[in-house]
């Protein structure tokens, strides 16, 4: 059995195909094992889906058979973006795009069905060649950027508002950019810390994004001091990796220099999974000397990952 959200996109594509209404039998016929043999259990699952689909305002529609009975459809015409202007070269960009690189929902081939375009895409591997992350909040920022509309959403246990500049992904995270109106000024948030609940839209065309704005320099690159704090480690490197480590934080990180040639340095934090993640690629060449809270930390993760890997 097909999961929901593979079957909705499926019943989506079927409804949008079709040139006459189709019933619920001759769905469940075309959608082969995606719906419950059981009568009373398909309708079940197709009421809703019904829901879900004329939820996302998906212009669903019925109609009486001559037989007296329910079959339904989708107007192309309402439900497809108008003309963007693609080429044919742009249309098959964007179908090799999601065809290449998988977003964890179907949110790139309902876009692609909105452009009046099928997902699937010839000579294309089926196995993505990259992953992006996903997180619940994101339709509703993309949205509120596109309009120009202000988002409120709680964060770490405060209601924000922002105006959202852009979004971006760095690091395997995404992160939106925007003035923050509490604060008064351009703050960054990553996406999946954001709730619980989805953010609320305000009136769109409420904000301009500035000229200059650049969400690729908005956003810290280095992923260990992207955090809502900010803070530095000290690190002890070995002799060996000493000159690497020091070439890549820059001789400024340097904090002392010991004469059997290992450095200690000062490394962001503010991100205890890209700290983690800098020192493991280490291994035993480096040693988390402080604060003592970030070396426990370091030290526990590494405890919990021998342990599960430990034979019971």
């Amino acid at each position: 059995m097909a999961d929901a959200l593979e079957r909705l996109t499926n019943l989506l594509a079927l409804l949008l195909e079709t040139r006459q209404p189709l019933t619920l039998d001759r769905i469940a016929s075309e959608l082969a094992g995606q719906y419950p043999d059981d009568p009373v259990a398909r309708r079940g699952s197709f009421e809703r889906d019904k829901a879900v689909l004329r939820g996302e305002g998906i212009p669903l529609e019925t109609v009486t058979t001559h037989d007296g009975g329910t079959a339904y459809r989708v107007d192309r015409r309402r439900y497809e973006l108008a003309d963007l202007g693609l080429t044919p070269e742009e249309k098959r960009a964007l179908q090799v795009a999601v065809a290449t690189v998988h977003l964890g929902q179907d949110w790139g081939e309902d876009a692609l069905l909105k452009l009046g375009s099928a997902p699937g895409v010839a000579g294309v591997s089926a196995s993505p060649l990259a992953a992006l992350p996903v997180a619940d909040a994101l339709p509703v920022l993309f949205q509120a950027n596109a309009e120009r509309a202000p988002v409120t959403f709680n964060y770490r246990g405060s209601e924000r508002v922002i105006d959202p500049y852009g979004l971006i992904t760095r690091n395997g995270f995404w992160y939106v950019v925007g003035r923050d109106h509490g604060r008064g000024e351009q703050r960054t948030f990553r996406v999946d810390r954001i709730g619980p609940g989805q953010p609320e839209l305000g009136t769109a065309g409420s904000f301009e994004r500035p000229e200059s704005f650049d969400p690729a320099r908005a956003v810290i690159a280095d992923a260990k001091a992207a955090g809502e704090v900010e803070g530095e480690a000290m690190v002890l490197v070995s002799a060996a990796r000493a000159a690497t480590v020091v070439a890549e934080l820059g001789d400024t990180s340097v904090r002392e220099r010991r004469d059997d040639g290992r450095v200690v340095v000062a490394v962001p934090c503010a991100n205890p999974w890209g700290f983690r993640s800098w020192v493991l690629d280490l291994l035993d060449q480096a040693e988390v000397l402080g604060p003592p809270e970030v070396r426990a930390d370091v030290t526990g993760w590494l405890r919990a990952v021998v342990d599960a890997g430990a034979p019971r």
